[in-house]
C-alpha cells in the first residue's frame, strides 16, 4: 500500500481549523492509532490521542452493531470544557476534531462530514 501524499491532507486540516477559532485540533489517523497527519496544539499528547481516537471508533461500531442501531455516523464526547468527535475517513483511517465548548456543534458536524468527504479519496 503507497503512502497517502500529506500535503493534501494538511490542507483539508487547515481548512477545517479555519472554519471556526473554537476548532482547536484536527487529525487524520489510521486504524492502527497510527498518525497519518495532525494540526494539534503542542499540549497535546498526539500519539495518546490518535491510539484513543481509532479504539473509541471500533468501540462505537461494535456499540452501534450491538445495539442495532445501524451504521455509526460519528462518535460524541463532550468534556468539561469541549468537544472531541470522531468519524471514520474510507475503511482505513480516522477524523478526530476538538473543539471548545463555545463552537457552533452544526457547525463542527458539518465540517466534519465535508472533510470526510474530500479524504476519502486521499488516505
Amino acid at each position: 500500500m503507497s503512502e497517502p501524499s500529506h500535503g493534501p491532507i494538511k490542507a483539508v486540516l487547515h481548512d477545517i481549523l479555519k472554519a471556526s477559532p473554537h476548532i482547536t485540533a484536527a487529525a487524520v489517523i489510521r486504524l492502527s492509532g497510527l498518525i497519518i497527519v495532525s494540526a494539534m496544539p503542542y499540549y497535546i499528547e498526539e500519539e495518546r490521542v490518535s491510539a484513543m481516537s481509532a479504539v473509541m471508533l471500533l468501540l462505537g461500531e461494535r456499540l452501534t452493531g450491538a445495539m442495532k442501531n445501524g451504521q455509526l455516523n460519528k462518535v460524541y464526547v463532550r468534556g468539561e470544557t469541549g468537544h472531541t468527535v470522531i468519524t471514520s475517513v474510507g475503511e482505513d483511517a480516522v477524523l478526530t476534531i476538538t473543539a471548545s465548548d463555545e463552537v457552533p456543534l452544526g457547525l463542527l458536524f458539518l465540517e466534519m462530514e465535508f472533510a470526510a468527504e474530500k479524504l476519502t479519496g486521499l488516505v
